[in-house]
């Protein structure tokens, strides 16, 4: 199962590292392909591997993992849901930054990983990969929220996911309220993460954890 989750990480690592230099090669006006989605999807995976007790190193406190999970399922809904379905959302600055940084937080992490199950920690990798996402994630909610916003018009336009129910039914799904609705989770949900991200910090680079791993 090690080297199972070896070859996952890097596969995530080559997909994350492609996709990141190619944006900034390209002055960060790719990222919305193929390898993005494939690379997103296959996160998805990481949630199993919690749930099943594949990986090892993530048996984390029940918190910690729903933190991890909420923290996929919302890149998911981001990605497939927002802006995927809007063909105007793709084009905008706003999409290129999130994809940056999500990259740039991915890249880091799955190097972590791949060192990690061969044994090896390298204290400033350790402590960009528990560091980094602190003040990145917010940027990244903001994002977002921005992406969020500047798709409201357009999934208002064209109905994108709106359902108008038949008789008897009297109601009907606005896709856009639900879209604001979401808003709210997301930015309340930071707080939540934000703070497991401290506590997950701690928990690796404690004064005793350090000295443990870098002997």
């Amino acid at each position: 199962m090690n080297m199972y989750l070896f070859v996952y990480d890097l596969m995530q690592f080559c997909g994350h590292s492609w996709i990141f230099t190619n944006m900034v090669i390209r002055f960060m006006r790719f990222g919305k392909g193929l390898v993005m989605r494939l690379c997103q999807l296959l996160s998805v995976l990481e949630i199993l591997h919690i749930l099943i007790g594949i990986d090892k190193s993530r048996l984390l406190p029940r918190f910690l993992q729903f933190s991890f999970s909420f923290q996929i399922t919302e890149r998911i809904i981001i990605l497939f849901v927002v802006i995927n379905s809007q063909e105007e959302v793709q084009g905008k600055y706003v999409v290129c930054v999130l994809f940056f940084l999500w990259n740039l937080l991915d890249v880091v992490r799955y190097t972590y990983n791949m060192l990690a199950r061969m044994g090896i920690y390298y204290l400033p990798l350790t402590w960009l990969n528990f560091s980094l996402c602190i003040p990145l994630y917010p940027l990244s909610v903001l994002a977002k929220g921005f992406a969020i916003c500047v798709s409201l018009p357009y999934f208002e336009s064209f109905g994108t996911y709106s359902i108008k129910l038949p008789f008897p039914f009297t109601f009907s799904i606005y896709f856009p309220y639900i879209l604001k609705m979401y808003l709210i989770v997301l930015f309340a949900g930071m707080c939540f993460i934000i703070r497991n991200l401290f506590s997950e910090r701690m928990a690796h680079l404690g004064t005793g954890n350090t000295k443990n791993k870098r002997n």
